[in-house]
């Protein structure tokens, strides 16, 4: 009885150890993947730095140097993120954004980051705006388009 009772504990802990392992992350990027907003902002305030390619995924748009997407929610604003990438190498620096929204409700951020994944870029990052573009870019005075 005490060795039933041991392994009904042990598969019910191998059942819910497995459960919160595959939630921990089911986010198609990494936390490697992830850029704070100081890192691109001091890049591109240095004109004689290597410039990432900045791909605004969202709907405001304002970060300044960044290319015009739109909403990636939107199929046809997914084939213009494909059509974009194209142009440029496979391990070009491409950094990623909306800010519409905080993480976890953004309708952007996941399909566009997945394509850039399924195209083979090696060295995509998400832009950290955890809240939005407001406050986590422009009310820290990073650079803008005006």
């Amino acid at each position: 009885m005490k060795n039933k009772l041991l392994l009904v504990l042990f598969l019910l802990s191998a059942i819910f150890s497995g459960c919160s392992k595959s939630d921990k992350n089911n986010e198609p990027w990494t936390k490697d993947q992830l850029m704070e907003p100081s890192v691109p902002a001091s890049i591109i305030n240095d004109p004689s730095k290597k410039q990432p390619i900045i791909l605004d995924i969202g709907s405001f748009g304002g970060v300044r140097n960044s290319v015009r997407i739109g909403p990636a929610m939107n199929q046809s604003n997914l084939n213009k993120l494909k059509e974009t990438a194209g142009k440029y190498a496979k391990d070009a620096d491409i950094v990623i954004y909306c800010g519409c929204c905080p993480f976890k409700d953004c309708p952007n951020i996941r399909p566009a980051f997945s394509l850039l994944k399924e195209m083979d870029y090696s060295n995509v990052k998400l832009l950290n705006l955890p809240r939005n573009l407001k406050t986590d870019w422009a009310d820290k005075g990073y650079p803008m388009d005006r």
